[in-house]
């Protein structure tokens, strides 16, 4: 694939990469019992995984990266590429780490490989799975990334490898 000069590679998950800045937040800190786990596969992929459960108020389990520390321009698109279980995840980014609201996108797996383009000014506001009534990511910056599963009344499991994020126009 060929990139063009305002291209950038957020992270490329390899077998060398240094993960220690991505980290799970699960339902936990609100008295879940959720549990995520992320490594890196024997691949080489970034592979968040666990169980995803309603008891105890729970829901929902993530994988974030808070040291990003990226330009953007809304009208750029992210590119992340995953293969997940079939499930349904939300990617989410915040224009910075003291921002209560995150800019999500939902999509699908399919059990195979997939590129998903998500342009940043479709991403939409939410606090606490709550829609807001505010506009669309319009920020020229990206401090977070997180992805994330969330579960409506269903107890399950979930995997996740990530490949790479890129910033592409």
């Amino acid at each position: 694939m060929s990139c063009s000069t305002d291209d950038l590679m957020i992270f490329d998950f390899s077998k060398d990469s240094d993960i220690s800045n991505w980290r799970i937040e699960d339902d936990r800190v609100m008295g879940g019992i959720s549990q995520g786990k992320f490594e890196l596969s024997d691949q080489g992929h970034g592979h968040f995984y666990g169980n995803v459960t309603v008891e105890s108020n729970g829901g929902f389990s993530s994988v974030q990266n808070n040291s990003v520390d990226v330009e953007v321009d809304p009208s750029q698109s992210l590119q992340i590429k995953v293969k997940g279980d079939g499930n349904t995840y939300q990617f989410r980014v915040q224009p910075s780490n003291s921002a209560r609201e995150s800019y999500i996108k939902e999509f699908k797996t399919n059990g195979e490989w997939q590129t998903i383009k998500v342009k940043l000014s479709d991403m939409e506001p939410t606090y606490r799975g709550r829609d807001l009534d505010m506009p669309n990511f319009n920020f020229d910056q990206i401090k977070h990334l997180r992805f994330m599963i969330g579960t409506k009344k269903v107890d399950q499991k979930f995997e996740l490898f990530i490949d790479s994020i890129e910033l592409v126009d």
